[in-house]
């Protein structure tokens, strides 16, 4: 078994300093967390994959310890900061995996390294098309609360998520708390970009081996299942369990997963 030390670092970047978080060694797999997280929502799932390959989580640009730099956030500067990561590290090569805000910038990231990316799995990412990107300016805000003197904004930001969660799984929601106050005067930035994406005419460049999987509570992105298998002609699959925090909920079985995907090429 190799050691499953998690290592911290960071990496220069056309923005600033970008945070990760790494453990394993061999065939690098990159994975990108959703909005508003950073990598600690791989946190349990980092070992497991890292167990036989060189597994990396970074916290995305703009979230974590990641630098936050000023103007409006895209997708499209968020696969920038992402690549210039994989430059740092020096990852040739590499298995992509992206969780929600993170499959999406996957999405981008494979699309316009192709072959660069060896494989790529798609967890609960949303499918944003026309119709998605008309009705952006129609959706309500997703975690967004507005600080108030007696700290009440707190409670509200803990019950926007808390359905998502299981009793008992609260750790798991203090860590989403601290990750979303963290970004709190931006925290709807990754939704707003996501919204906007013009997915559906990056999906063509795609080159890799692709895998979409996602959580049966997942009603959000559970549907997106079928338009990645009609778009990409790649393989779905719905997992045992979970909701949206899914890689904190079954992080046995979506690192099983991965590491199956990966061996399959």
């Amino acid at each position: 078994m190799r050691e499953k030390t998690v290592r911290k670092g960071y990496v220069p970047s056309r923005f600033g300093q970008l945070h990760y978080a790494e453990c394993g060694a061999g065939e690098p797999v990159l994975m990108l967390h959703q909005t508003p997280r950073s990598w600690t929502e791989y946190l349990e799932v980092l070992p497991l994959v890292g167990a036989g390959h060189r597994a990396i989580a970074m916290d995305t640009l703009g979230f974590g310890a990641s630098a936050k730099p000023a103007g409006p956030h895209s997708i499209e500067r968020f696969a920038d900061a992402a690549e210039d990561l994989a430059d740092e590290l020096g990852l040739d090569r590499f298995h992509l995996v992206g969780h929600h805000t993170g499959g999406v910038i996957a999405v981008e990231l494979a699309a316009r390294l192709q072959d660069r990316v060896a494989s790529l799995v798609l967890s609960a990412t949303p499918f944003i098309d026309d119709e998605k990107r008309r009705t952006a300016a129609e959706r309500k805000p997703v975690d967004h609360v507005d600080p108030v003197p007696d700290g009440s904004h707190l409670l509200d930001l803990w019950n926007h998520r808390r359905g998502f969660y299981e009793v008992g799984q609260e750790a798991a929601l203090t860590r989403f708390m601290v990750d979303a106050l963290t970004v709190l005067d931006r925290v709807e930035d990754g939704h707003v970009a996501v919204r906007t994406y013009e997915m559906d005419r990056r999906l063509p460049d795609i080159t890799a081996r692709t895998l979409a999987v996602c959580a049966p509570g997942d009603h959000y992105s559970l549907p997106s299942l079928e338009r990645f298998a009609a778009a990409l002609g790649c393989e779905t699959r719905v997992l045992s369990g979970g909701h949206v925090p899914l890689p904190e909920q079954l992080p046995g079985e979506l690192a099983r997963v991965v590491r199956d995907w990966v061996a399959a090429g």
